[in-house]
């Protein structure tokens, strides 16, 4: 051990200290809707998988179908040998979903924000520093791309579109100007002002880039997601979809841009042919899923109106979540990890989110409603939440 170790061991003592720590925990999934933890079933209420695809037969077959053809790898970058045809087809096809020109597949969400927003805001590119307007809220990747790109963000309230709308005006008018938003935010379930950013991004020439993971598959016209009209769109096949992978949908003039500067696309291996195969039978199938978007919907909506009538009496808060998302707001994080525990010994999985992921004094429940769960799931999860002393 080198003698300036010790440094992280203090740092983890001090998570351990303030209820922060972090465990990785081995997960066995089981039929959908549930996991297995230490040979005990829970009903999971922690999963993105919003329409239930993980499990899908034609995802499964569709996977199986491209590793016999192409193998279990890419075997490269796709700027080298690892560009298969069927990316060209799926790329087509989120293009046509999000309503662009063009689509570029890469490895994560978060890779895909990181690599994408640092390329975007690339002084040398763009002849001077950008000016970039930023949801206070924003997925942490977004951050990174910022920061990755040594610029300095203006960061509006969250939600409050005016307050956007002020930052970019009260800048260089010369200045490239970007404008930043989730559509669905991950920790809080509520949905940026999107017709509002959209307007005054064209008032003031900004270009919006919008991360739309958690809005894609489930919301919008038959789950095209949120980001309509936003110059670039990001998002995931992980979370509705099922899968694994990102996107950025946006004018081939700026695909083609990325395809030369975008990091995580240029020094990364493409995704495996099996993942291709997923992310095509989700797209797919997804104008059939209609059903399974409204049960989410409902199950979600159920819940915020029975928490609704406990929060008061407890403290509690599901803040302003109109989706599938719906944060349990405690305050304290060993309250948040009391409560998750509680739920867990009833044979409920939730996770309990701390800071830094959210701001202090917001440690909470994170619930995610899936079409895999059914009434009586939703049944069970309000009556051990009645019951907690």
């Amino acid at each position: 051990m080198k003698e300036f170790e010790s440094v992280y061991k203090t740092f983890l003592q001090d998570c351990h200290d303030k209820n922060l720590r972090r465990h990785l925990l081995t997960i066995e999934p089981e039929s959908a809707g549930k996991i297995k933890v230490d040979g005990k079933i829970y009903l999971n209420f922690a999963s993105n998988d919003y329409l239930g695809l993980k499990h899908h037969p034609k995802l499964i077959e569709e996977s199986a179908v491209w590793a016999q053809k192409y193998g279990a790898g890419s075997g490269a970058s796709r700027l080298v040998t690892g560009n298969f045809p069927l990316f060209a087809e799926v790329e087509q096809k989120i293009a046509m979903l999000k309503g662009t020109e063009s689509a570029l597949i890469l490895a994560s969400g978060y890779q895909a924000n990181g690599a994408a927003l640092q390329a975007l805001f690339d002084k040398t590119v763009l002849k001077q520093a950008p000016v970039v307007v930023s949801d206070k809220l924003n997925h942490a990747s977004m951050h990174f791309g910022c920061a990755a790109a040594n610029v300095r963000q203006k960061r509006y309230r969250h939600l409050d579109a005016n307050h956007a709308d002020e930052l970019l005006k009260e800048a260089d008018g010369n200045a490239p100007k970007f404008l930043l938003t989730e559509t669905v935010f991950s920790m809080d379930g509520d949905v940026a002002p999107m017709s509002s950013l959209l307007a005054s991004a064209n008032e003031t020439q900004a270009m919006l880039i919008a991360d739309d993971a958690h809005g894609f598959g489930v919301l919008g016209d038959g789950g095209k997601g949120l980001a309509t009209g936003a110059d670039i769109t990001i998002g995931t096949f992980s979370k509705a979809l099922g899968s694994f992978g990102a996107y950025i949908a946006a004018s081939q003039n700026m695909i083609d841009f990325l395809t030369q500067r975008c990091g995580g696309l240029i020094y990364s291996t493409g995704l495996p042919p099996a993942t291709l195969g997923a992310i095509n039978a989700g797209l797919d199938l997804l104008p059939e899923l209609e059903d399974e978007r409204e049960r989410v919907a409902n199950h979600a909506k159920r819940f915020r109106e029975e928490v609704g009538k406990l929060s008061d009496a407890r403290g509690w808060s599901t803040g302003r979540s109109e989706t599938q998302i719906v944060p349990l707001i405690i305050g304290d994080a060993k309250d948040a990890l009391d409560l998750s525990t509680y739920l867990k010994e009833q044979g409920l999985w939730v996770t309990a989110i701390r800071p830094p992921t959210v701001p202090e004094g917001t440690a909470r429940l994170r619930f995610a409603f899936t079409a895999s769960h059914d009434e009586k799931d939703i049944d069970q999860l309000i009556d051990v939440l009645k019951g907690y002393k």
